[in-house]
C-alpha cells in the first residue's frame, strides 16, 4: 500500500493545530452542524446466497446467477462446480472461473469501512495425473473477491488469480488453498493456505499440515471464511467432511487483523478460480453459501411540503410590516458571521504561510515514499517491475567491467545477478545519449513501461526499469547464447536451416510489437538473442528513434524503419557479412546494401549467399528470401511491405511476391547503413 505524508515542523503543527481548534469552536458557536445530514438514517444492507450444489436439476437459474470464464463447467453428475473442465483434450495449463454474477458491495465509499462477509464453501481436488505423479498435485484453489466477472487469470501457479493485463493497482483479494510449491511466490510447502492482497504473492501462508489436513488427498473438505468489517479482522477455518456432516473446528487456521479496504472497490463480484500447471489437478466446488454485510445511509423524505411553504411564505409576508426606524440595523451583518469570517480570514492567511515553507519538504516526502514504496511492493517475479540504482548496482558487481557484455552508442550491456538468483542483462544509457536523444525522458520511461507488457515468443522479457542518481536503465532477461551478431560473424558457421529460423522468429515478434502500436527502433543483428534452443527473440529495444527531435515524426517513421532494418538484417544473415565493410574488401561490395541491388540488377543474387554453408543450403528458398528483404528496402510509397506481408510472405513461400524493380530506386537522401539509428530519416522512408 502506498502512502503520503505530509512534512511538517512541530512548531508549524502546534500552531496550525491551535488556530484548527480555534477555528472550530468558532464555527460551532455561529453555526452548529451535525454528524450526517438531516434526513440519513444509517442502516445495514444485506446480500446473502445459496448454492447447496451445483447441479441443474436443483437450480434451475444456475446458468444466470453464476458466470463461467476459461475452462470451467458445471458437472451434473457430482453437481459441482470444476475446475478445469475434464471434458476438455488436454487439462494441463489451464485456468478457470466461476463467478457469482452480480456485484456486491463490500465498501462504504464515504468512511471508507469494508463490509463484514461470512462465506462456506465444500470443495474436493482430484489429481489428474498419472500414479506416479500424483503426489505432486495441480496448481490450487483460490476463493476471489475482484472487481470485474471477464478477466482469467493465468494458469500455473498464477492460480487464475491475475494476468498480465491486471495494472500494478488492480484491485483483487484472494485466499488460495494451495496444493504446490512455487519458492518465488513466498509458497510454504505442496499444503498451504494463503492471502493475497493485490498480488499473487501470498501476504500470509499457513501451513495446513499443522492443523493434520492435506488438500489434495481427495477428500471434501470445508472452508469457513469470517470477515469483521469495522473491527478489520479476518477468521479462517478448515475441516473435513464427516458424511454429511462438517465438524466446524474449535480453533481457527488463522485469525488476525487485517486491513482490506485498500484492495476493495465498492462492489466487487466474488466467486472461484483455479489453474493447472504441467501437472494436472480437477478442483470441485460442490457447495457455497455466501452473506455480506455492509454500513450505508438511508435518506428519509423531508416532511415540508411545498404547499405547506408556500402558505407560511404568504401568512409571513402579509403579517410583517417594515419599521423603518430598524431598517439600518436589518442590513447590519450579524455579530456571529463577522466573527467567522475573520476567524476564517486569518487561519487562511497562517495556513497558507505554512503551506509555502513546506512545500518542498512535502513534495519530497511524497516522492520518497512513493518510489519507496513501489520499490518494495511484492511482485510476482515475471511482473515488470522498478529497481533502485543500488539493486543493479550490487547485481552487476558495481557495473564492474568483468560483467560488460557489450555497448553501443546508446549505451553499456552488463550481466548481473539479482537478489533471488536470477540472471539479467541491465542496459546502462549513457549519459550522452540521455542528454543527446532522451531528454523527454518521461516519454523514454512510457516507451519502456510500454514494451515490459508485451509478451511473445520472439521477443525478450523485459524485467523492469531504474529511474534514479538521473539514471535510466533497462533490465532484460539474460539470454545465455548471446546476440546473433556473434553466431554469424564470428569462427562459427550456422547452417541456412537455423538462419531461416532465425529470420521468420525475427519477422513474427516485429509484427506482432507493430500490432501493439510499437516498435522496435534499434533493429540489427546485435539486438537479437539466441536462446538455448536457438530461438531468435528481439532485445534491446531502441525505445526512442534516435535523430528524431519531433514525437510526431517519430510516430509516423518508426514501424517504416523498423521494416527497413528488417531488410537489411536479412541480407546480413544471408550474406554472413556487416552491412558495412569500411576497410576491408573491395570498395564496391563495403556497403552490403549497394551491393545486393548492383547483384539484382545484374541477376548474380547467388553471389551475396555466404559460401560457409557448403552445399547443405536451399538455394531457391535463400534467392526469394533475399528478394523478400530488398522488397523490405524499397521507399515506403514505392512498394515496401508492412511486417504482417512479410510474415505471409515467410509462411508460404509458394505464394508469389511483388516484382522487384530492375535498378533500386532514386533515394532522396544517400542511405548510410553504417548509421544504425537513423536509416530512418533519409529516403527509406519516403
Amino acid at each position: 500500500m502506498i502512502g503520503i505524508s505530509f512534512v511538517l515542523s512541530h512548531a508549524a503543527m502546534a500552531s496550525l493545530s491551535n488556530i484548527l481548534l480555534m477555528f472550530c469552536l468558532l464555527n460551532l458557536l455561529a453555526f452548529p452542524v451535525s454528524v450526517h445530514s438531516a434526513g440519513e438514517v444509517p442502516i445495514n444492507v444485506t446480500k446473502h446466497f445459496s448454492f447447496y450444489n451445483f447441479s441443474f436439476s436443483n437450480n434451475p437459474r444456475l446458468v444466470h446467477d453464476m458466470k463461467l470464464l476459461g475452462s470451467a463447467k458445471f458437472s451434473n453428475e457430482k453437481g459441482a462446480l470444476q475446475i478445469p473442465n475434464e471434458s476438455e483434450e488436454d487439462i494441463r495449463h489451464q485456468a478457470g472461473r466461476g463467478i457469482y454474477s452480480f456485484p456486491i458491495r463490500l465498501l462504504d465509499p464515504s468512511t471508507k469501512t469494508p463490509a463484514s462477509f461470512q462465506t462456506t464453501f465444500s470443495f474436493q481436488m482430484n489429481n489428474s495425473t498419472a500414479s506416479e505423479q500424483a503426489a505432486y498435485g495441480g496448481s490450487g484453489l483460490t476463493f476471489i473477491i475482484v472487481p470485474d466477472e471477464f478477466t482469467v487469470g493465468r494458469p500455473g501457479p498464477w492460480l487464475g488469480m491475475l494476468n498480465d493485463a491486471c495494472e500494478n493497482d488492480y484491485k483483487a483479494v484472494a485466499v488460495e488453498f494451495d496444493t504446490r510449491k512455487n519458492p518465488e511466490f513466498g509458497d510454504l510447502n505442496n499444503n498451504h493456505v494463503g492471502i493475497n492482497l493485490g498480488t499473487i504473492v501470498s501476504t500470509k501462508v499457513i501451513n495446513v499440515s499443522d492443523v493434520g489436513l492435506s488438500l489434495n488427498d481427495g477428500s471434501v473438505h470445508r472452508a469457513w471464511i469470517t470477515y469483521d468489517g469495522p473491527q478489520r479482522r479476518m477468521d479462517i477455518r478448515l475441516g473435513r467432511a464427516n458424511q454429511e456432516d462438517y465438524d466446524y473446528p474449535p480453533k481457527p487456521l488463522f485469525s488476525e487483523s487485517m486491513d482490506l479496504s485498500p484492495f476493495l472497490n465498492e462492489y466487487m463480484f466474488v466467486g472461484f478460480s483455479a489453474s493447472t500447471g504441467n501437472h494436472t489437478q480437477i478442483h470441485n466446488i460442490l457447495s457455497w453459501n455466501f452473506t455480506s454485510t455492509s454500513q450505508a445511509f438511508l435518506r428519509l423524505p423531508s416532511s415540508e411540503t411545498c404547499q405547506g411553504k408556500i402558505l407560511l411564505e404568504n401568512s409571513t409576508a402579509s403579517t410583517e410590516v417594515p419599521p423603518t426606524s430598524h431598517k439600518s440595523s436589518k442590513n447590519e451583518p450579524p455579530r456571529s458571521f463577522l466573527i467567522f469570517v475573520a476567524a476564517v480570514a486569518l487561519a487562511l492567511a497562517l495556513f497558507l504561510g505554512f503551506y509555502f515553507i513546506s512545500k518542498h519538504r512535502r513534495n519530497a516526502a511524497k516522492l520518497n515514499t512513493s518510489v519507496e514504496a513501489e520499490l518494495h511492493m511484492p511482485r510476482p517475479p515475471n511482473k515488470p517491475r522498478r529497481f533502485a540504482f543500488s539493486q543493479l548496482s550490487s547485481s552487476t558487481r558495481s557495473f564492474s567491467e568483468i560483467e560488460l557484455l557489450g555497448s553501443d552508442n546508446r549505451g553499456e550491456y552488463y550481466r548481473g545477478k539479482l537478489s533471488n538468483g536470477s540472471q539479467v542483462a541491465v542496459k546502462r544509457f549513457s549519459a550522452q545519449f540521455l542528454s543527446t536523444h532522451g531528454s523527454d525522458k518521461k516519454r523514454l520511461l512510457k516507451e519502456i513501461k510500454g514494451v515490459s507488457h508485451v509478451r511473445h515468443p520472439n521477443l525478450l522479457l523485459v524485467r523492469g526499469w531504474c529511474q534514479d542518481n538521473h539514471e535510466i536503465m533497462v533490465v532484460y532477461d539474460f539470454v545465455p547464447n548471446g546476440s546473433l551478431d556473434k553466431w554469424l560473424f564470428g569462427a562459427g558457421v550456422l547452417p541456412w536451416t537455423r538462419r531461416f529460423k532465425v529470420i521468420k522468429d525475427v519477422a513474427d515478434g516485429l509484427s506482432f510489437l507493430h500490432t501493439k502500436q510499437l516498435a522496435h527502433k534499434n533493429l540489427k543483428c546485435s539486438s537479437v538473442f539466441l536462446d538455448v534452443n536457438f530461438r531468435a527473440v528481439l532485445g534491446d529495444f531502441g525505445f526512442v528513434l534516435m535523430g528524431a527531435e519531433s514525437k510526431h515524426f517519430e510516430s509516423q517513421v518508426c514501424q517504416g524503419a523498423d521494416v527497413f532494418e528488417f531488410g537489411v538484417l536479412v541480407l546480413e544473415v544471408i550474406a554472413g557479412r556487416v552491412r558495412d565493410e569500411k576497410e576491408e574488401g573491395n570498395p564496391e561490395e563495403r556497403n552490403l546494401l549497394d551491393y545486393a541491388w548492383n547483384l539484382h540488377q545484374i541477376d548474380e543474387k547467388v553471389k551475396l549467399v555466404d559460401r560457409r554453408m557448403g552445399s547443405l543450403i536451399n538455394l531457391e528458398q535463400a534467392i526469394r528470401v533475399l528478394e523478400i528483404g530488398l522488397l523490405c528496402t524499397l521507399n515506403e510509397n514505392k512498394g515496401r511491405p508492412s511486417m504482417e506481408q512479410v510474415v505471409e510472405f515467410l509462411l508460404n513461400m509458394d505464394k508469389p511476391i511483388p516484382e522487384l524493380p530492375r535498378t533500386r530506386p532514386v533515394a532522396l537522401f544517400p542511405y548510410n547503413s553504417a548509421n544504425t539509428g537513423l536509416c530512418n530519416a533519409y529516403s527509406c522512408t519516403f
